[in-house]
């Protein structure tokens, strides 16, 4: 995080988003507090709240965008989720509270798969100690049945010398895959529960109980045997062990913390819960929507299967496009936690044209990557690229503005008889250029009716 100023961080989002200058700072600068708080005394440290965020634009600019590879390069748990899925209760929704079980959820897998991916080398080892326990058992198992030796001393050292020297050759070839289809049965054990059906007015993240801890010691394990490749067993074992490595109480108290020092939520579409004016219907519903976010962004404590969980330090950013309305139309105690508000711009041909070629994901870096997989060579000209920019923003223009998004549904005409086409070409290069897009795109973008259907 030291080395993760405003600047580096704006730096990392220009390689996957053009443009919103404004929209980077303010992220970045937001995300670098997280790292001044943490070094600030104890005592003053619980005192500093996140400066939420209200990203302001039309769809499709990188909004979205913006906030995942946030969340990536900082290593964040990060949750996006819709603020209209959210109704207050007595509406067909889902409770509030869920969003922060559901990043809570996420740190604690987040968590697991780090401490997996430090115990890994030790769980192979001891799997493969259980392989060669399969694959050569243990001479005392054998043994059993037959007379004792007249003399133990002079033949079991050697016996066992033997039984060793098969083993470590059995582990050479274990380690060099040579054994890896060989079959072996391997017993795995289950637990079985009954199904158990609740019903309740709401919904299930209300329940919150953790049944299999509850019930899983009332009912007896069964072990069922199965023949798999070693291989397969190989991994099956080696997963197992692992889980008996992790401390999942250490697991556990890391992801809380993490969830309440460092987590992210993106809040969506939060302009679908502002209130018109008037309110009849359905729309009473959206300004509760509004009072019941408001003590998870003020700071409160939610409980989770895992533990209480305080939201004071979670950073919330939201956005919206507010056609119909603006921030101000907010509730105004959730405006107040809403401090910063940065405006996206609208894209244009320049922008398409950048974020056609210039972003490391970027759409034709995409197609290309896809097209070779068939032995196909794809060339773009320069002018098939802006011919394709100007297509996507005179669309945009004439019907629903959706931002670059626009960009995939034309890429997708465009390419549609190469990509069709492309396992039975005999030619391997195919180069696209202006009167090719023209050709294939020029009538149904003046088309209004049919670029309203098609594009």
């Amino acid at each position: 995080m030291k080395s993760l100023t405003p600047r580096a961080i704006v730096v990392e989002l220009d390689k996957y988003i053009i443009g919103q200058h404004n929209a980077k700072r303010a992220v970045g600068i937001a995300l670098r507090n997280r790292w001044r708080r943490q070094n600030v005394s104890d005592e003053l440290k619980e005192e500093i709240y996140p400066k939420n965020i209200i990203m302001i634009g039309p769809t499709g600019v990188g909004k979205t965008e913006i906030s995942r590879r946030l969340a990536n390069l900082s290593q964040s748990p990060f949750l996006k989720v819709e603020a209209s899925k959210y109704t207050e209760v007595g509406y067909v929704g889902r409770d509030v509270e869920s969003m922060v079980r559901d990043l809570t959820d996420l740190a604690v897998n987040q968590i697991k798969a780090e401490e997996t991916a430090k115990v890994q080398f030790k769980a192979r080892e001891i799997a493969e100690e259980r392989i060669l326990d399969l694959l050569l058992p243990p001479r005392s198992d054998t043994k059993s049945h037959q007379e004792p030796q007249e003399q133990p001393g002079e033949v079991v050292p050697e016996e066992q010398e033997k039984e060793g020297t098969t083993r470590e050759k059995l582990r050479r070839l274990l380690k060099s895959h040579a054994l890896d289809e060989r079959v072996v049965e391997l017993e795995i054990t289950q637990k079985t529960l009954p199904i158990v059906e609740i019903f309740s007015n709401v919904g299930m993240e209300e329940m919150d109980i953790n049944i299999k801890d509850m019930l899983g010691n009332l009912f007896p394990s069964k072990s069922k045997k199965r023949k798999v490749k070693t291989a397969e067993a190989l991994e099956i074992i080696t997963q197992e062990e692992a889980q008996r490595l992790i401390d999942m109480d250490k697991v556990t108290k890391q992801a809380i913390e993490k969830v309440e020092q460092s987590g992210i939520i993106f809040l969506d579409e939060i302009d679908k819960i502002v209130g018109k004016d008037g309110t009849h219907g359905p729309d009473v519903s959206r300004e509760g929507v509004q009072r019941d976010l408001l003590p998870i962004v003020e700071g409160s404590t939610v409980t989770t299967k895992y533990g209480m969980v305080k939201t004071d330090h979670i950073l919330f950013i939201a956005s919206g496009a507010f056609y119909n309305s603006k921030p101000s139309d907010l509730i105004p105690e959730l405006q107040g936690r809403f401090p910063i508000r940065v405006e996206l711009n609208s894209l244009g041909k320049e922008e398409f044209v950048r974020i056609l070629t210039e972003p490391q994901n970027a759409l034709i870096k995409q197609y290309r990557a896809l097209m070779r997989t068939e032995g196909i060579e794809l060339v773009f000209q320069d002018d098939a690229i802006a011919e394709i920019a100007e297509i996507a923003t005179a669309v945009n223009e004439r019907t629903e503005n959706i931002g670059a998004r626009r960009l995939h549904t034309v890429m997708e005409k465009l390419l549609d008889e190469i990509s069709f086409d492309a396992p039975d070409l005999a030619k391997k290069q195919c180069v696209i250029d202006a009167h090719y897009v023209r050709e294939k795109l020029g009538e149904l973008a003046k088309d209004v009716d049919l670029s309203r259907y098609i594009l």
